[in-house]
């Protein structure tokens, strides 16, 4: 058995996401400061964005939609339309932002192309991840692009059959155990975990520790050496 195929997440493991998420909630909270503490905003705004997730998706977008939902539940159906321009400004924001691979991600992804078939799997707005991409200047690396609506088992199953010689022979890398890990084992890859030092709660799970085609790395640097590794 050999790899053939690396799959790699985009968000916050080729680039930055989860911290502008983080500075944009900071910032609704204190839009609502004076109708509710902090905690309470980050708890029902929470709770909104997962009841929302099967209508939205994943992305800035439905998080825009959600942030406004939050603001008119919070406000009795009255907030004022300050806060909304604010909320709209602020998810505009997020959509204009530049877009720099993190630290090790050009030379890693550099050498994994020349001797792998590259996939980038990514969850999130079509429009906005094609965005990204194109920015991030790392789009010729790639043999094939996947945004999908979720990833799960089957996720992986179809993508590593299109685009390589099945799950068997393919890693998943990203930094996300819910999504990029758990799944991609489940469908019979191989899968290295690379951390980003925040993460949404929805995407955390438990590390299958003493899975034998797992792996957890401290940086993508680390990514080539692990891959080649494999036998």
């Amino acid at each position: 058995m050999s790899i053939t195929t690396v799959g790699l997440d985009a968000d916050d493991t080729l680039w930055h996401n989860e911290t502008l998420f983080r500075l944009t909630h900071d910032r609704f909270s204190a839009l609502l400061a004076d109708v509710a503490d902090p905690q309470v905003v980050e708890a029902r705004l929470s709770e909104v964005e997962r009841r929302n997730l099967r209508l939205y998706g994943y992305g800035v977008k439905g998080f825009t939609l959600s942030m406004i939902e939050t603001a008119m539940e919070l406000t009795g159906g009255e907030a004022p339309p300050r806060v909304v321009r604010e909320i709209l400004a602020a998810g505009r924001e997020m959509l204009n932002e530049p877009v720099e691979p993190l630290p090790g991600v050009d030379a890693a992804l550099a050498r994994l192309s020349e001797r792998y078939r590259l996939v980038l799997i990514t969850k999130g707005d079509l429009l906005h991840q094609e965005q990204k991409l194109a920015a991030s200047g790392l789009g010729d690396l790639f043999a094939a692009v996947e945004i999908v609506s979720e990833k799960d088992r089957s996720t992986y199953e179809r993508v590593f059959a299109r685009h390589g010689t099945g799950a068997e022979e393919a890693v998943m890398c990203g930094n996300s155990m819910r999504s990029d890990i758990l799944p991609a084992l489940e469908a019979g890859a191989w899968a290295a975990h690379v951390p980003y030092p925040l993460t949404w709660a929805h995407e955390m799970a438990d590390a299958p520790v003493g899975h034998g085609r797992f792996g957890e790395l401290g940086s993508i640097s680390e990514l080539p050496d692990w891959v080649d590794a494999i036998k």
